[in-house]
Protein backbone atom coordinates (compact mmCIF):
# COMPACT_ATOMS: atom_id res chain seq x y z
CA UNK A 1 0.00 0.00 0.00
CA UNK A 2 1.83 3.47 -1.19
CA UNK A 3 0.51 6.97 0.37
CA UNK A 4 -0.92 7.50 -3.28
CA UNK A 5 -3.22 4.44 -2.24
CA UNK A 6 -4.33 5.57 0.85
CA UNK A 7 -5.04 9.09 -0.55
CA UNK A 8 -7.14 8.08 -3.18
CA UNK A 9 -9.30 5.54 -0.74
CA UNK A 10 -9.73 8.57 1.37
CA UNK A 11 -11.35 10.48 -1.70
CA UNK A 12 -13.50 7.01 -2.32
CA UNK A 13 -14.61 7.04 1.60
CA UNK A 14 -15.67 10.86 0.84
CA UNK A 15 -17.91 9.95 -2.03
CA UNK A 16 -19.58 7.14 0.24
CA UNK A 17 -23.02 7.82 0.49
CA UNK A 18 -23.20 6.11 3.59
CA UNK A 19 -20.02 8.48 5.24
CA UNK A 20 -21.65 11.31 3.75
CA UNK A 21 -25.34 10.16 5.58
CA UNK A 22 -23.98 9.10 8.66
CA UNK A 23 -21.36 11.77 9.64
CA UNK A 24 -23.40 15.09 8.04
CA UNK A 25 -23.66 16.86 10.89
CA UNK A 26 -20.03 16.32 11.74
CA UNK A 27 -19.12 17.32 8.18
CA UNK A 28 -20.79 20.82 8.56
CA UNK A 29 -18.85 21.34 11.57
CA UNK A 30 -15.39 19.97 11.60
CA UNK A 31 -12.82 18.11 9.50
CA UNK A 32 -13.81 14.76 8.23
CA UNK A 33 -12.43 11.53 10.01
CA UNK A 34 -11.82 8.86 7.51
CA UNK A 35 -12.87 5.06 9.24
CA UNK A 36 -10.88 2.55 8.18
CA UNK A 37 -12.38 -0.63 6.70
CA UNK A 38 -11.99 -4.15 7.83
CA UNK A 39 -11.67 -5.69 4.81
CA UNK A 40 -8.77 -5.53 2.24
CA UNK A 41 -10.53 -6.10 -0.99
CA UNK A 42 -12.58 -2.55 0.77
CA UNK A 43 -9.66 -0.47 0.98
CA UNK A 44 -9.06 -1.69 -2.86
CA UNK A 45 -12.32 -1.26 -4.01
CA UNK A 46 -12.32 2.75 -2.14
CA UNK A 47 -9.04 3.14 -3.59
CA UNK A 48 -9.62 2.26 -7.30
CA UNK A 49 -12.61 4.37 -7.03
CA UNK A 50 -11.35 7.11 -5.50
CA UNK A 51 -8.61 7.21 -8.16
CA UNK A 52 -11.29 6.94 -10.87
CA UNK A 53 -13.05 9.78 -9.52
CA UNK A 54 -9.87 12.35 -8.81
CA UNK A 55 -9.06 11.46 -12.59
CA UNK A 56 -12.38 12.36 -13.54
CA UNK A 57 -12.84 15.28 -11.42
CA UNK A 58 -9.06 16.78 -12.56
CA UNK A 59 -9.48 16.34 -15.72
CA UNK A 60 -13.46 17.10 -16.12
CA UNK A 61 -12.38 19.93 -18.96
CA UNK A 62 -11.53 16.78 -21.89
CA UNK A 63 -14.29 14.21 -20.39
CA UNK A 64 -15.78 13.28 -24.13
CA UNK A 65 -19.79 15.07 -24.18
CA UNK A 66 -22.64 12.02 -22.74
CA UNK A 67 -23.83 10.03 -25.42
CA UNK A 68 -27.37 10.90 -26.20
CA UNK A 69 -27.22 14.42 -24.84
CA UNK A 70 -28.05 16.67 -28.19
CA UNK A 71 -27.07 20.13 -28.90
CA UNK A 72 -29.77 21.74 -31.12
CA UNK A 73 -28.04 24.83 -33.00
CA UNK A 74 -28.49 26.50 -36.39
CA UNK A 75 -26.69 25.13 -39.35
CA UNK A 76 -25.78 28.48 -40.61
CA UNK A 77 -23.58 29.59 -37.89
CA UNK A 78 -20.28 30.02 -39.94
CA UNK A 79 -22.31 33.42 -41.18
CA UNK A 80 -21.59 34.74 -37.65
CA UNK A 81 -18.16 35.07 -35.76
CA UNK A 82 -17.56 31.91 -33.75
CA UNK A 83 -17.51 34.13 -30.15
CA UNK A 84 -20.52 35.84 -30.36
CA UNK A 85 -22.72 32.83 -31.83
CA UNK A 86 -21.27 30.50 -28.80
CA UNK A 87 -21.29 33.95 -26.26
CA UNK A 88 -23.36 33.20 -23.47
CA UNK A 89 -25.20 35.93 -20.93
CA UNK A 90 -27.43 33.61 -18.50
CA UNK A 91 -27.47 29.61 -18.91
CA UNK A 92 -31.17 28.48 -17.76
CA UNK A 93 -33.98 26.20 -17.88
CA UNK A 94 -37.22 26.37 -19.64
CA UNK A 95 -39.33 25.81 -16.79
CA UNK A 96 -37.78 25.50 -13.16
CA UNK A 97 -38.43 21.56 -13.16
CA UNK A 98 -37.54 21.14 -16.75
CA UNK A 99 -34.28 19.85 -16.09
CA UNK A 100 -33.43 17.53 -19.00
CA UNK A 101 -32.98 20.81 -21.15
CA UNK A 102 -30.53 24.24 -20.70
CA UNK A 103 -31.33 26.66 -22.73
CA UNK A 104 -28.03 27.90 -23.70
CA UNK A 105 -28.50 31.50 -25.55
CA UNK A 106 -31.12 32.55 -28.13
CA UNK A 107 -29.10 29.90 -30.85
CA UNK A 108 -28.39 26.85 -29.14
CA UNK A 109 -30.71 24.22 -26.45
CA UNK A 110 -28.85 21.21 -25.16
CA UNK A 111 -31.70 18.24 -24.49
CA UNK A 112 -31.52 14.89 -23.36
CA UNK A 113 -29.93 15.84 -20.46
CA UNK A 114 -30.16 12.43 -18.16
CA UNK A 115 -31.95 12.87 -14.97
CA UNK A 116 -28.95 10.99 -12.87
CA UNK A 117 -26.50 13.59 -13.89
CA UNK A 118 -27.79 15.72 -11.32
CA UNK A 119 -27.83 13.54 -8.60
CA UNK A 120 -23.99 14.21 -8.46
CA UNK A 121 -24.49 17.26 -5.68
CA UNK A 122 -21.70 19.05 -4.81
CA UNK A 123 -22.17 21.61 -1.19
CA UNK A 124 -25.70 21.29 -1.87
CA UNK A 125 -25.85 21.94 -5.49
CA UNK A 126 -25.94 19.54 -8.69
CA UNK A 127 -22.00 19.87 -10.97
CA UNK A 128 -24.54 20.94 -13.54
CA UNK A 129 -26.75 23.45 -11.26
CA UNK A 130 -22.92 25.09 -10.37
CA UNK A 131 -21.94 25.86 -13.71
CA UNK A 132 -25.25 27.11 -14.43
CA UNK A 133 -24.48 29.73 -11.67
CA UNK A 134 -20.91 30.57 -12.41
CA UNK A 135 -20.91 30.74 -16.16
CA UNK A 136 -22.93 34.06 -16.44
CA UNK A 137 -22.18 37.56 -17.12
CA UNK A 138 -22.58 39.42 -13.94
CA UNK A 139 -21.88 42.64 -12.76
CA UNK A 140 -20.52 43.44 -9.09
CA UNK A 141 -22.42 46.02 -7.60
CA UNK A 142 -20.63 47.65 -5.35
CA UNK A 143 -17.45 47.19 -7.66
CA UNK A 144 -18.93 47.76 -10.92
CA UNK A 145 -16.50 44.64 -12.21
CA UNK A 146 -17.79 42.67 -14.80
CA UNK A 147 -17.82 39.12 -14.86
CA UNK A 148 -17.78 37.70 -18.39
CA UNK A 149 -17.09 33.60 -19.03
CA UNK A 150 -16.99 34.60 -22.91
CA UNK A 151 -13.72 36.50 -21.61
CA UNK A 152 -11.80 32.82 -20.89
CA UNK A 153 -13.24 31.45 -24.21
CA UNK A 154 -11.40 34.20 -25.96
CA UNK A 155 -8.44 33.46 -23.70
CA UNK A 156 -8.17 30.02 -24.17
CA UNK A 157 -9.03 30.23 -27.94
CA UNK A 158 -11.90 28.36 -28.27
CA UNK A 159 -15.55 29.66 -28.85
CA UNK A 160 -17.04 26.98 -27.56
CA UNK A 161 -15.45 26.25 -24.46
CA UNK A 162 -18.31 27.22 -22.31
CA UNK A 163 -20.10 24.33 -24.08
CA UNK A 164 -18.13 22.04 -24.14
CA UNK A 165 -17.55 22.31 -20.53
CA UNK A 166 -21.38 22.15 -19.77
CA UNK A 167 -21.08 18.94 -22.04
CA UNK A 168 -18.23 17.43 -20.43
CA UNK A 169 -19.64 18.42 -16.86
CA UNK A 170 -23.07 16.27 -17.43
CA UNK A 171 -20.85 13.21 -18.70
CA UNK A 172 -18.43 13.73 -15.51
CA UNK A 173 -21.42 13.61 -13.40
CA UNK A 174 -22.99 10.73 -14.40
CA UNK A 175 -19.60 8.71 -14.53
CA UNK A 176 -19.50 9.82 -10.66
CA UNK A 177 -22.90 8.71 -9.71
CA UNK A 178 -21.91 5.64 -11.48
CA UNK A 179 -19.03 5.01 -9.65
CA UNK A 180 -20.28 6.25 -6.37
CA UNK A 181 -23.43 3.81 -6.53
CA UNK A 182 -20.63 0.85 -7.10
CA UNK A 183 -19.00 1.34 -3.62
CA UNK A 184 -18.76 -0.91 -0.98
CA UNK A 185 -21.68 -0.47 1.95
CA UNK A 186 -19.85 1.03 5.01
CA UNK A 187 -21.04 -0.32 8.15
CA UNK A 188 -20.55 1.74 11.75
CA UNK A 189 -20.65 0.29 15.18
CA UNK A 190 -21.25 3.39 16.91
CA UNK A 191 -22.06 6.91 15.95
Amino acid sequence: VTKEDVFYYVYGILHSPDYRETFANDLKKMLPRIPLVDKPKDFWAFSKAGRKLAELHINYESVEPFEGVEVDMPQDKLQMDAYAFYSVTKLRYPKKDQKETILYNSRITINNIPEKAYEYVVNGKSAIDWIIDRYQVKVDKKSGIKNDPNDWSKEVENPSYILDVILSIINVSVQTVDIVNDLPKLEFDEV
